[in-house]
């Protein structure tokens, strides 16, 4: 039955996420227009859903104990990383998620820490330098 209810909850979103989709307006210029992507999402999110509610899996095993903990803690990593990326910006909040989350992995601390920079360096550079999609600099805005 769980199962059934994720896949009614997650088609549910797929389809709001797809009608607000589909109000965004393009651009003069822009061939694809700014719905394409979050109908990429949406299309396929409604299709597992879909199979959730036809095919649910018959005897669902429930995570318990610190691989439960594990979950929950990368999700409210991945909330604080939202919440942060204004105030601390891209480069330390994304280190900071980068390392939290290998750790959570189990990756050793010194391995975590330079992937997190190396990712956070990258994508800095490529969104906003390459692409020319601004990023907040947060607390590192003395750089630019």
């Amino acid at each position: 039955m769980s199962d059934r209810l994720t896949g009614l909850v997650l088609l549910a979103l797929a389809i709001a996420y797809g009608v607000t989709a589909s109000g965004y307006q393009a651009m003069i210029g822009d061939p694809l227009g700014p719905a394409v992507f979050p109908l990429v999402i949406a299309i396929p999110l409604g299709l597992f859903s879909l199979y959730l509610i036809v095919r649910p899996d018959p005897g669902p095993d429930w995570t318990r104990g610190r691989p439960l903990l594990m979950q929950a803690l990368s999700v409210i990593t991945l909330l604080l990383y939202a919440y942060l990326l204004e105030p601390l910006g891209f480069i330390v909040s994304t280190f900071i998620a980068v390392v939290v989350l290998g750790w959570l992995l189990g990756a050793k601390l010194a391995q975590a820490g330079a992937a997190g920079v190396g990712i956070a360096v990258v994508l800095f550079v490529l969104f906003n330098n390459i692409l020319g999609l601004p990023l907040p600099a947060g607390l590192l805005s003395f750089l630019g």
